[in-house]
C-alpha cells in the first residue's frame, strides 16, 4: 500500500514503531514491556502456584488469570486509581485469547496469574497487552503450542487501516476489529468488532490484522532470541 493521509504518515498496513523488551521485573517468574508507539504496557507472570482461594481450584488444570489495569497516568484525562468494570472486562478477553496457547492441564491445582499494567495509552491497549504477555509467558518457561500475537484493524476516514491510533479510532465512521491469533497454525483466539461494517469489509480487515500478526510475530521471536542469546 502506499503513503496515506495518515496523521503519522504512516501507509495504511504500517503497524506503529514497536519495542519489545523481556525481563523487565525480577520479582517476577517472566516479564515482558512492550511498546506500541505511544502504547506502553509492562506484564508479569506469576505461577504456577498455589491457588488463592482455593474454590477456584480445578482438579485437571491450571486457572489462568489476567489482570488488566490502566495506571492513572496512563491517559490525558486523569482516570480513577484501581479496577473497573472495563478493566475487568478486558481481563477476561486476554484471558481467554491466551488460554488456547497454554498447556494448562499440566499444572492441575495452580493458578498461572498475569498482571499487565498500562503505562501510557494511546488506542490499542488490549493488543499490546496480550502480546506482552505473551511474551512473559515464554519468559517465565509457561509450556505454550505456540506464541499469541494480537494487532487491530480497522476503517477510519473511509480507509482501511492497520494498528489504528486514538485520533484514527474517533473518526465518524470509524470500525475497531481487534484479533489475537497462533501464527504457526492460524488459530484465531480473537475477534472483536467495534462500529458498523459490510461483510466484505470485515473479511478485508481480518486479513490485514493477519499480516500484522505475522510481523509483530517475528518482532516476538526475535526479542526472546536475543533475551537468550545475550
Amino acid at each position: 500500500m502506499t503513503k496515506s493521509e495518515r496523521t503519522d504518515n504512516r501507509k495504511l498496513d504500517e503497524i506503529r514503531p514497536m519495542k519489545m523488551k523481556i525481563g523487565v521485573i525480577k520479582r517476577a517468574d517472566g516479564s515482558a514491556e512492550v511498546e506500541f508507539g505511544d502504547t506502553k504496557v509492562v506484564a508479569a507472570v506469576y505461577g504456577p502456584r498455589q491457588i488463592h482461594p482455593r474454590h477456584q481450584e480445578r482438579p485437571d488444570r491450571s486457572v489462568l488469570r489476567c489482570r488488566y489495569n490502566m495506571l492513572p497516568f496512563s491517559v490525558s484525562d486523569r482516570k480513577r486509581p484501581g479496577y473497573d468494570r472495563r478493566s475487568t472486562e478486558l481481563g477476561k478477553v486476554i484471558t481467554e485469547s491466551l488460554q488456547p496457547a497454554l498447556f494448562l492441564e499440566e499444572f492441575p491445582k495452580t493458578a498461572i496469574d498475569i498482571d499487565m499494567e498500562i503505562t501510557q495509552a494511546d488506542a490499542g491497549t488490549r493488543t499490546t497487552a496480550i502480546n506482552a504477555a505473551s511474551l512473559a509467558l515464554a519468559h517465565a518457561g509457561i509450556p505454550m503450542r505456540d506464541l499469541v500475537t494480537s494487532v487491530a484493524a480497522g476503517r477510519a476516514n473511509k480507509k482501511l487501516l492497520l494498528d489504528m491510533t486514538k485520533e484514527e479510532e474517533d473518526a465518524p465512521d470509524a470500525v475497531d476489529l481487534p484479533v489475537a491469533m497462533m501464527p504457526r497454525t492460524g488459530k484465531i483466539t480473537l475477534l472483536q468488532m467495534d462500529g458498523i461494517v459490510s461483510p466484505e469489509d470485515i473479511e478485508k480487515i481480518v486479513d490485514i490484522a493477519e499480516i500484522g500478526c505475522m510481523k509483530i510475530y517475528e518482532m516476538q521471536k526475535k526479542a526472546l532470541l536475543e533475551k537468550y542469546s545475550s
